[in-house]
């Protein structure tokens, strides 16, 4: 078998551990997470759906990539797009991808079909202070780079983006007793992605987010159903409301209530995906939920160029807070496997898709997750055997600020800002019941 190509590598990241409760094999080939391990009550879980061999990931588009310069849907018009911000205007024009008039997930080479490079040394970062850098332990995490030129896929201004990618270990109040019925913290991943134009005087859409599709039941390996289905998961979405979409996929600026509805994931009884699963034809879950407002204040998602000091130190921030452990925007939960991730960000809301568009004829399927690993042998992943979720801010949200819940979530980064967008996730055990 022929060696991968270097941007189908997987670079492994591992707790520090003699027997590593949480591992990640990442890709330099569009930062695609293409496993994340987890060790639990002497079992080994793939929380990630996807394909076994990496070069796979070229035919499965957006499967736990980031994506970007601009996540989801973006209009495209006849006309380029007057972007302001801090006394600087620059003009933009998305280029078509899933249909005519509509530009996805940064346009026909988005930011998950190039190669970025690993900074081996962090140290070579310029996104990320060695303050940030210091938390960062051995082998457990590493920072992707790329610059992307003005001008690429009709996107104005050259912007340097870097992604810290990393594991850390569980601490403090987020460890529990796993006896007598607790949960245990396995640990936590985090993702941060920074940005800054590198031209004087401009104004780009940036919304960047990993495109990653969870399943915490697909390796019980015990048939087809329900493991290879999330629709027995629980999901929990900090959210009142929903925005409005078109026919095809735009936002139409509105926000819709989600009180009484199939989107009501933040109600207090207890549902499965499943009994909630929509009965209008649509086929499942593809929505954008804006969560509801926060008791306090996040991290910001824009730093002045001149506030962006050595002495920054907003990663520390991060991987200190209790927030994922304690009042998670987020969660998802397999009562089968005992696992649950749960997830804070500072970013508006998530886009939930529930794997609407997948075919078992189609792709490949992990061994682990009872699958072939080989590509069109029929046994793939189908509809519903994933939980995407996707934290960013709302689409087009310049255009849109209905949509918006605070008036800086406009998407648009200024000449002398530094973008500043993460998500964490904590994964949990906790041993499920015997029959």
């Amino acid at each position: 078998m022929a060696a991968p190509e270097p941007g189908f590598t997987p670079l492994l990241l591992a707790l520090p551990s003699l027997t590593p409760s949480l591992a990640l094999e990442v890709l330099p080939h569009g930062v695609t997470l293409h496993r994340l391990i987890a060790q639990a009550d002497g079992m080994t879980h793939d929380l990630l759906i996807g394909p076994e061999i990496p070069n796979d990931h070229l035919t499965q588009k957006y499967t736990n990539t980031l994506v970007g310069r601009y996540a989801n849907r973006l209009p495209v018009h006849d006309e380029p797009h007057i972007l302001q911000r801090n006394s600087f205007t620059s003009t933009f024009t998305p280029l078509n991808n899933e249909s005519p008039k509509v530009s996805l997930h940064g346009g026909r080479v988005g930011f998950d079909a190039v190669d970025w490079t690993p900074l081996l040394d962090n140290s070579e970062s310029q996104l990320f202070t060695p303050k940030e850098l210091s938390h960062v332990l051995p082998g457990a995490g590493v920072v992707f780079s790329r610059i992307s030129e003005d001008g690429e896929e009709g996107y104005p201004g050259k912007l340097l983006v870097e992604a810290l990618v990393t594991l850390v270990d569980p601490s403090g109040p987020q460890t529990q007793n796993a006896a007598n019925g607790g949960e245990v913290n396995l640990g936590s991943l985090v993702i941060v992605y920074r940005a800054k134009l590198l031209d004087e005087g401009k104004v780009t859409p940036i919304n960047l987010t990993q495109h990653w599709g969870f399943n915490l039941g697909a390796s019980l390996k015990d048939g087809p159903e329900p493991s290879l289905s999330v629709k027995d998961h629980t999901l929990a979405i900090k959210a009142d409301h929903t925005i409005e979409l078109d026919s095809t996929g735009l936002s139409t600026g509105s926000l819709l209530a989600v009180a009484g509805t199939h989107h009501a994931h933040a109600e207090k009884e207890t549902k499965t995906i499943g009994e909630r699963w929509p009965t209008n034809g649509y086929g499942g879950y593809n929505e954008f939920y804006v969560f509801s407002p926060r008791e306090k204040a996040s991290l910001p998602t824009r730093i002045p160029i001149d506030k962006f000091t050595p002495d920054v130190d907003l990663v520390n921030d991060i991987i200190t807070s209790e927030a994922s452990a304690t009042s998670p925007l987020v969660e998802l939960a397999s009562a089968k496997s005992g696992l649950r991730i749960s997830f804070d960000s500072n970013q508006s809301g998530v886009q939930f898709y529930s794997n609407n568009f997948a075919s078992e004829s189609k792709g490949a399927r992990k061994k682990i997750h009872g699958g072939s690993g080989i590509s069109g042998a029929g046994d793939g992943y189908g509809v519903g055997s994933a939980a995407f979720l996707e934290f960013h801010e709302p689409l087009a949200a310049w255009l849109h600020p209905a949509t918006k819940p605070h008036s800086d979530d406009d998407t648009l980064l200024a000449s002398g800002e530094v973008y500043n967008n993460f998500v964490k996730l904590d994964v949990w055990f906790k041993a499920p019941a015997t029959a």
